[in-house]
């Protein structure tokens, strides 16, 4: 059979051909069963197997037993003294020995090699050729496509290793260990949360990417955020304390958080949401409530590249001595500037500390865990409280349809031109000010871009034009780990931003009369300063290309740089001085020396003139007409010369990486002055949805508890009907001494839950700061927005309809306050007995007192013919008032949906039956009807 045609999984190839073999293969069965189970759970990360069980122990024909490999049965007796593995494949299992969990891409000349089941799956994922060489199953990516690669596969939730040669060649050419394999270790780690480093973010294949000349990158997510999750039960006070801890390896941004929660997590689900992690990391004790939280999440996309990375690791790394014991060793060897005292880490909370050691200990294996020695860590998440299931009912980050983000909050609200912009925009749509002070000041400041005729704030908009990602450029910078293309387009974007702002200072103090505005522009050009004397520095002709040895322009502060250069000099004066020995030895006076294929200083002599070479001379290549030479001199000296280009390409390393570790010394500098940028775009982008949409701005009451809301829009649904189809704008009036309750009723299809989003939606962009979709507003401070909405069940929970009601439910009494938006719709609804009235009843009558009952108006025409009652005819008005309706007019849905009209015709004959029986036994309580109830506030 023939491998090529037919081929056979490698960890079977060849185990047939000894008893030895099989006895190797039986002996890793046996001991693989026992790991199976936890092989299976971990293989959507990525996890390959071994590759000492894809080795093939034999390869022997003609009569040859099969020799033992190192990893097989001892038992068994040794045919041959030579290994039955090749150098480099010994290389390879002793790399794979380090690095079980992670798909090694081994660097091997001008290629990147994948072995053994590593290669299967990157060759599954990424659509390439895998083979079978030697022993193992082998497929193979271009060095400069590298990025490309690692990007996919780590898309895919697979953790990727990058193993590169650590020899040079002339300098091993004259080592000891000449004739050896040229010596490899893993270079970098890489993850969905971790995409840092010059082998991934290549500036110019990244550029190509935005001019669509290279459509198969898979580009960076908005938010990359690594995550890690501890559970502490108290058993005396039956408490769920949960730690949380969420690093941006790529931006720098940290949270920290500790709280309780219940058996549902909600509290969990709705942090887990707001912070948007690809990557998540939890102890391999986790429990099962949350590991089924874990579970829903992760596959809530259908696409995999959109799915959460989940990896478990050693439970004891979570134990508070152990976490403890690896954040002191980690903050006491810490020397940044800006870092947190090990005191102020050690007074955080025990679940906190409890995510902090393991994270550490995760970033260090990939050289990022100096990014936990920075920023100002919170305990507590500020401002308006949204849950996970508010967040998913109003469409505040995704729409419901598709979990895409065109139809969501968000997406009305994004007119950012910065990638720095739209991660800050995220955060504030996210969680809304609670200060009444800061809401204000981003709202003097939106009034200000927006009726201002200066062209001050034109200026500085367009400067946030064609930007590169600066935070995650000057994150790339701070962990050494980016490209001298890619600093020099981050450096020379900061050093324009600070001297065109510099320009623009007296007329921002003169123009301008936000006092936010002031603040985040006057400061901005001294916090860019640093980046001048960086860019001077640098050559940039050789930092555009890459070319270390020419990077730097002045190399008086960089005296090894110069005594190599002189070495290198001398060598080449000394060869060339050769040449008068040469001219004279082939009586040639103008002979000069030649360059091909890139070997230099040859001596080309006509072939019928080789009588006259010297024969101590080495010919190194020749045509029909001529050969070329190297004198014994040469030879010397050319090895000398390639050995000292070799090693001034080292010292150019070790200088680039102390160049990057000083500018590292500002990054906190120039991160508060990215902020500051991120702040005017996400200000400038609520401008012009303002502007856009005629929003009003609103008064915002911070000692009244009211939403009194004039002609008010939903923000979504008005932008996508567009000019010629306007939405239909209502009142709402609700007081806290008041009305505080609206009970809304009316047809199917009627617009209730587009009117109760909508409110609630108000209310989130006024306590953002921006304007808003109604003519005029004045709106309290409110503490948080809770929402049950819809008709689901969970099954990864273990949840029926009706229970998910009730839970949802359960979750807003416990944490609704006097100054809480309640929105409860359908509760009730996941049973068809009257327990659904009578629960829905008792829950409005806990929340308040004082009820209005108000109906979506619409238009109804019934049609009688033939003696048969059919569907009404419904035109909706999709406007509020007082009153309740009847009838939910779920026919006249089925017939919009183009049911046929004689089941039509049959269901309302049906339906008129139905609703005289139940009328015969209808309760006389009025209040049955609230069973439809669908807004609150107290």
């Amino acid at each position: 059979m023939s491998l090529n045609k037919h081929r056979i999984p490698i960890r079977d190839v060849g185990l047939i051909l000894s008893l030895e073999g099989f006895k190797a293969k039986k002996q890793q069965s046996d001991h693989g069963a026992s790991q199976q189970h936890h092989k299976d759970q971990q293989h959507h990360q990525g996890v390959g197997l071994s590759l000492t069980q894809f080795a093939k122990p034999g390869g022997g024909g003609g009569g040859r037993g099969a020799e033992q490999s190192p990893h097989s049965d001892a038992s068994a007796p040794s045919r041959r003294s030579k290994s039955v593995f090749t150098p480099l494949e010994q290389q390879v299992i002793q790399l794979k020995q380090q690095h079980k969990d992670a798909l090694l891409a081994v660097e091997c000349g001008y290629k990147y090699r994948f072995f053994g089941e590593d290669a299967e799956i990157a060759a599954k994922e990424l659509n390439i050729v895998c083979h079978l060489d030697h022993n193992f199953m082998t497929c193979s990516i271009p060095t400069h496509r590298l990025f490309v690669h690692v990007r996919r596969l780590v898309s895919h939730g697979h953790k990727v290793g990058v193993v590169k040669q650590t020899e040079t060649s002339a300098i091993k050419a004259s080592g000891a260990n000449k004739n050896a394999l040229f010596t490899r270790q893993l270079s970098a780690l890489y993850t969905k949360s971790t995409l840092v480093g010059e082998d991934v973010n290549p500036v110019c294949s990244l550029g190509e990417v935005e001019e669509g000349s290279c459509d198969d990158v898979v580009s960076d997510p908005p938010d990359s955020y690594l995550l890690c999750i501890s559970e502490n039960w108290d058993k005396l006070g039956k408490q769920l304390t949960i730690g949380l801890v969420a690093v941006q390896p790529s931006t720098g941004d940290v949270l920290l958080d500790c709280f309780p929660d219940s058996l549902s997590r909600a509290e969990l689900e709705g942090r887990i949401l707001k912070v948007n992690p690809v990557e998540i990391l939890v102890p391999s004790d986790l429990s099962d409530h949350t590991h089924r939280l874990l579970q829903s999440i992760a596959s809530a996309s259908v696409q995999a590249d959109d799915r959460v990375r989940v990896e478990k690791r050693d439970s004891a790394q979570f134990e508070f001595a152990s976490a403890m014991n690896t954040v002191t060793e980690f903050y006491c060897h810490t020397q940044d500037t800006g870092s947190r005292s090990l005191s102020s880490v050690a007074s955080l909370e025990s679940a906190v500390i409890c995510c902090l050691g393991p994270l550490i200990q995760y970033l260090r294996e990939f050289n990022l865990e100096r990014v936990l020695s920075f920023r100002r860590l919170s305990c507590e998440l500020e401002g308006m409280k949204l849950s996970a299931t508010t967040l998913r009912n109003l469409e505040i980050l995704t729409n419901q349809t598709d979990g895409g983000v065109k139809g969501s909050l968000l997406w009305v609200l994004d007119h950012t031109r910065t990638s720095f912009g739209r991660r800050l925009l995220r955060k504030w749509v996210s969680q809304p000010l609670t200060d009444p002070q800061s809401i204000r000041d981003r709202q003097d400041a939106v009034q200000e871009i927006l009726e201002s005729d200066s062209v001050t704030l034109s200026s500085i908009r367009s400067l946030l034009s064609h930007l590169p990602d600066l935070e995650r450029g000057i994150c790339s910078i701070y962990h050494k780990k980016c490209s001298t293309q890619e600093f020099y387009l981050i450096t020379s974007s900061l050093s324009r931003l600070g001297l065109e702002l510099q320009a623009l200072l007296p007329a921002i103090q003169s123009q301008l009369s936000s006092l936010l505005l002031q603040t985040l522009l006057l400061d901005t050009p001294d916090l860019l300063c640093p980046a001048h004397n960086f860019l001077k520095v640098l050559n940039e002709k050789a930092a555009k290309s890459g070319d270390k040895t020419e990077l730097f322009s002045d190399l008086s502060s960089f005296p090894v740089l110069q005594e190599r250069r002189q070495q290198i000099q001398t060598v080449l004066n000394d060869i060339q001085d050769h040449r008068k020995d040469i001219r004279l030895a082939l009586r040639a006076p103008t002979l000069d020396y030649t360059t091909v294929s890139g070997q230099e200083f040859l001596i080309e002599v006509k072939n019928s003139m080789s009588s006259v070479v010297p024969p101590d001379w080495v010919k190194i290549s020749s045509t029909k007409a001529v050969s070329r030479y190297h004198s014994p001199f040469l030879v010397e000296q050319y090895r000398k010369l390639l050995q000292l280009r070799e090693q001034l390409q080292l010292d150019c390393q070790r200088e680039w990486t102390n160049f990057l570790h000083q500018f590292g010394e500002h990054y906190h500098t120039m991160k508060r002055a990215i902020s500051h940028l991120a702040t005017m775009d996400c200000l400038f982008s609520l401008a012009a949805v303002a502007k856009q949409g005629d929003y009003c701005r609103p008064e915002i009451c911070e000692n009244e508890r009211q939403i009194v809301i004039r002609d008010g829009r939903h923000p979504a649904i008005d932008l996508l009907m567009g000019e010629h189809n306007q939405y239909v704008p209502n009142h709402t009036d609700l007081q806290g001494e008041g009305r505080r309750t609206m009970i809304v009723t009316g047809p199917n299809m009627g617009g209730k839950s587009s009117y109760i989003r909508q409110v609630a939606l108000v209310c989130v962009m006024a306590q953002m700061g921006s304007y808003v979709p109604a003519s005029e507003a004045q709106l309290g401070i409110l503490d948080g927005i809770h929402t049950r909405m819809g008709a689901s069940d969970n099954i990864y929970k273990g949840r029926s309809t009706f229970m998910e009601e009730l839970t949802e439910a359960s979750e807003i009494i416990a944490r609704a306050t006097e100054r809480s938006l309640v929105i409860l719709d359908e509760l009730g609804r996941g049973t068809s007995t009257h327990d659904g009235i009578a629960i829905a009843y008792a829950t409005l009558e806990y929340f308040i007192r004082d009820v209005s009952v108000c109906l979506m108006k619409y238009l109804k025409k019934e049609r009688k013919g033939d003696g048969e009652v059919q569907p009404e005819f419904i035109t909706f008005l999709y406007q509020l008032t007082e009153g309740a309706a009847g009838r939910s007019y779920g026919l006249n849905v089925a017939r919009l949906a183009d049911i046929p009209d004689p089941i039509l015709h049959t269901a309302a004959r049906k339906a008129r039956e139905l609703e005289s029986t139940v009328n015969a036994r209808r309760y006389s309580d009025k209040h049955t009807i609230l069973r439809m109830f669908s807004l609150a506030i107290f």
